[in-house]
């Protein structure tokens, strides 16, 4: 009973803005009368959420009849009040999407607006690697803010006492070095084994470098993991996984725990870490961090593979706009993904850019690495457990981790994702 009242309190007052909908509004965001919008964010913490305030303050200013009514909610309870709601029939006016097989299936409910049309002439100022999440059958429905990649944290003072004097560029290199490290008596990797999603990054790039990008969109449409790329990214892995490359108690460690995979790291424990753009903060915020000992490189290439070592794999954070949405709802988000504004949100430090000539704007080190490689990626690979439909993505990150733990072959990884996509 107490669930069945906190959905239908859900139900009633999470959607305020649609009730809005009938609202007349001209094109370009001004009111002919006062119109709320209802913008559910993840913006909970330092800097965007005052960031925002103050962008939510200037556009209200500018257009007296509209009230933007910003909602910050925490990532995973987002999650869970964006599902509740949409299993209703409704959205938000404006909320955060982080694309791929969430939102096609958003989209397939006729939930979310096509925005081809109505924001051409704006889209084209965005990078393809930062859009390609939110674009289905060559229309986009959604607008990204955020973008990052997933690459390997390293720590240049380890890798010279292991004698590595480059980094590795091919998968051979990066077992040799990971022999190297352990022989002058460093934990070559750390990871969350506990958490899985980390896991899954190694099973995703070396399906990426075996078997390319084309096959993996592939393999969204006939739901089948078994041709034999797939099966040899499986072992890939566990040629890696072989060497005990791991901290010790990886499988119980968390990720930003006090004594998970970013503190090993920040710590000076462990030489490598297969992580995203956030890697640093974290890697400080639970350690000591690491400073100019801190270097970045991608994902090695797989001799032999049909991808390329500049095919990144990441995501980032976008808004899509709710199918009933008044039309001011469309001009706030042209207003917050102008380039000026845009430009000002990565002054920040949280985000990288998703607009084109922008790399230059990141003075952070670290990030200023990540988004030159985005701006020089020659194809984009979305978070598999975001890429495809949500029971999918959560098998590839359970048989992943079962295949590092020992428990799966990487034939039984292959099929177990096959017969979970079949039966979406």
């Amino acid at each position: 009973m107490v669930v069945v009242a906190a959905a239908a309190a859900l139900l009633a007052g999470g959607c305020g803005g649609q009730s809005n909908s009938g609202s007349t509004a001209t094109g370009t965001g001004g009111a002919a009368e006062k119109v709320t919008v209802e913008w559910w964010n993840i913006s909970t913490t330092e800097p965007l959420k005052s960031f925002w305030v103050k962008k939510v303050k200037e556009y209200q200013d500018a257009h007296p009849n509209v009230t933007i009514k910003n909602v910050p909610i925490e990532n995973e309870a987002f999650k869970a009040k964006l599902t509740t709601v949409t299993q209703s029939g409704k959205t938000p006016d404006l909320f955060t999407t982080w694309g791929g097989g969430v939102l096609k299936q958003q989209i397939d409910a006729g939930l979310v607006k096509d925005l081809s049309s109505e924001a051409a002439t704006w889209i084209a100022d965005f990078t393809p690697a930062a859009l390609q999440a939110y674009q289905f059958d060559q229309k986009t429905y959604g607008i990204p803010h955020d973008i990052g990649m997933v690459g390997f944290w390293y720590n240049k003072e380890l890798f010279e006492k292991a004698g590595i004097t480059t980094p590795p560029a091919t998968w051979t290199e990066f077992l040799d070095a990971v022999k190297k490290l352990k022989a002058a008596g460093v934990t070559p990797i750390a990871l969350a084994g506990k958490e899985k999603w980390p896991g899954h990054y190694y099973w995703a790039y070396l399906a990426m470098r075996i078997a390319g990008l084309d096959a993996l969109k592939q393999a969204a449409v006939d739901d089948d993991f078994t041709k034999p790329d797939f099966i040899a990214a499986g072992q890939k892995l566990k040629e890696l996984v072989d060497l005990q490359p791991f901290q010790k108690g990886f499988l119980g460690a968390g990720y930003g725990t006090s004594d998970g995979q970013a503190a090993a790291m920040g710590n000076g424990k462990a030489a490598m870490e297969l992580m995203g753009q956030w890697a640093p903060s974290v890697q400080s915020d639970v350690g000591k961090g690491l400073g100019d000992k801190l270097g970045f490189f991608p994902f090695p290439a797989v001799e032999g593979g049909k991808g390329s070592i500049s095919d990144a794999f990441g995501g980032g954070g976008g808004y899509s706009v709710g199918v009933n949405a008044p039309p001011a709802a469309l001009d706030f988000l042209k207003f917050i993904s102008s380039k000026e504004i845009h430009k000002q949100e990565v002054e920040t430090g949280a985000v990288l850019p998703v607009l084109k000539g922008e790399e230059g704007v990141v003075k952070d080190p670290n990030l200023s690495v990540v988004a030159k490689q985005l701006a020089s990626a020659t194809g984009f690979q979305l978070y598999l457990d975001q890429a495809y439909p949500p029971a999918v993505g959560q098998e590839v990150n359970d048989s992943v981790a079962a295949l590092i733990a020992g428990s799966k072959t990487p034939e039984q990884v292959s099929q177990a994702i096959t017969e979970t996509a079949k039966s979406e």
